[in-house]
Formats: C-alpha cells, sequence, structure tokens
C-alpha cells in the first residue's frame, strides 16, 4: 500500500506539474518543430534555386565554348546567352552565377553596339557584390567587372567619370589593366604626360602587351 500510495503522489505531481507547464512546454516543441521544417524548407529551396541557377549557367559556358579560338557566337547564340543571363540576374540575384554571367551578357551587348545594355549589366554587378552569412564578396569578380565598367565608359565618352570609378577602388592583382585603361583615359583628355606615367606604370606591374608597348611609342615625344 505505502508503494501505491507514492505512485499515486507522483502521478499527482506529474499532473499538477502538466497543468502549470504543459502547455507551455507543448508551445515550445511546436515552435521548434516549425522552425527545424522551416529550416528544411529553406534549405530544399536553396538547394532547388542553386541547381537551376547552376544549369542555367552551365548553358552559357556550352555557348560561349562552342565556337572555336578567336571565332565569334552565331546571332541566335549571342542572343540566348544574353536571355540566360538576364533570367540569372532576375531571378537568381544572390548568386556568384548571375554575376559572372553578367560578365558574358556585357560581352554580347557590346558586339551588337548596344552600350548602354553592357554598362547597366557590369554596373550591376559591380553595385551589387554577392554577400551573405556563408559567402563572401569575389574581389577578382568585382575588379574585373569594375575594369569592363571603365572600359564601357571610355568607349561611350565619358572618360572623367572612369577616371573617377577605376580610381575609387584598390586594383590589387589588376594593377597592370587598370594602370593601361587609366593611360588610355589619359590619352583621350589629352593629358600626354599622365598616360605615359600610366603606361610606363603597367609595363611594370608585368604587362608585356605588345598594343601597350605601340601606345607608349606612339605618345608625342614633346609632352
Amino acid at each position: 500500500m505505502a508503494i501505491n500510495a507514492a505512485e499515486e503522489e507522483t502521478i499527482e505531481a506529474l499532473k499538477r506539474w502538466w497543468n502549470e507547464n504543459g502547455k507551455q512546454l507543448l508551445g515550445i516543441v511546436i515552435v521548434a518543430l516549425s522552425g527545424f521544417t522551416g529550416w528544411l524548407l529553406w534549405q530544399n529551396n536553396q538547394s532547388a534555386a542553386i541547381e537551376s541557377s547552376s544549369n542555367l549557367y552551365e548553358e552559357i559556358l556550352t555557348l560561349a565554348f562552342s565556337v572555336e579560338e578567336g571565332g565569334t557566337l552565331s546571332e541566335e547564340d549571342s542572343l540566348q546567352v544574353i536571355a540566360y543571363a538576364d533570367e540569372l540576374m532576375r531571378d537568381h540575384s544572390q548568386t556568384a552565377y548571375a554575376r559572372y554571367a553578367a560578365l558574358y551578357a556585357a560581352q554580347q551587348h557590346v558586339r551588337h553596339g548596344d552600350m548602354d545594355a553592357a554598362e547597366s549589366a557590369l554596373r550591376w554587378v559591380v553595385e551589387n557584390p554577392l554577400s551573405g552569412l556563408f559567402t563572401e564578396p569575389d574581389e577578382g569578380l568585382q575588379l574585373t567587372a569594375t575594369l569592363r565598367l571603365g572600359r564601357i565608359l571610355l568607349a561611350k565618352g565619358a572618360a572623367e567619370q572612369a577616371l573617377a570609378l577605376i580610381n575609387g577602388v584598390d586594383p590589387q592583382g589588376f594593377e597592370a589593366g587598370y594602370s593601361e585603361l587609366r593611360g588610355d583615359i589619359y590619352l583621350s583628355l589629352d593629358r600626354f604626360i599622365d598616360a605615359r606615367d600610366a603606361y610606363i606604370a603597367a609595363q611594370q606591374a608585368g604587362s608585356t602587351s605588345e598594343a601597350l608597348r605601340m601606345k607608349l611609342q606612339s605618345l608625342p615625344t614633346d609632352s
């Protein structure tokens, strides 16, 4: 009987504890399960989005590498690259694939003579560096996009804007390309001494470009 009485007391104590704390505990469990379920759904959505963006970028690469070295894409394939890139930038803007695709799109826009569209694609990359909890900006990608954007701006006649753009970044390992572009900008502004200094800096940074050597030689000698 003593054992039964102890058991009954334990049961009564458990009932009282449940009445006092059960609903709260159940709520915590439900919230935890909901959070875990939501996390799984988010993970699944992320995986699906990454796979989809990867497939689109692979399509771009397939087209880009379908031509022989020195060749160009057909008109149809060129427009398809732009279409794939636009889809990536629109629907998968938080992926690195979208940013690399934008570089390909800009290249094809230049080919079609649409410098405004090329500028827009490159500016999107420059102004939207990839970032997040598990990602870091790709400095090489950002510097490449900035350099190409500077060339587009110069080609459009916006030399001062191009100069301000490239002077606003640390080129790091891209010093040769940035210095040569800076020389091109100075040349367009008839600042020949600055152009010479910039071209020499490009050579000192490691550029062995024949085109760069010719630019340097063609500068006015009395400047």
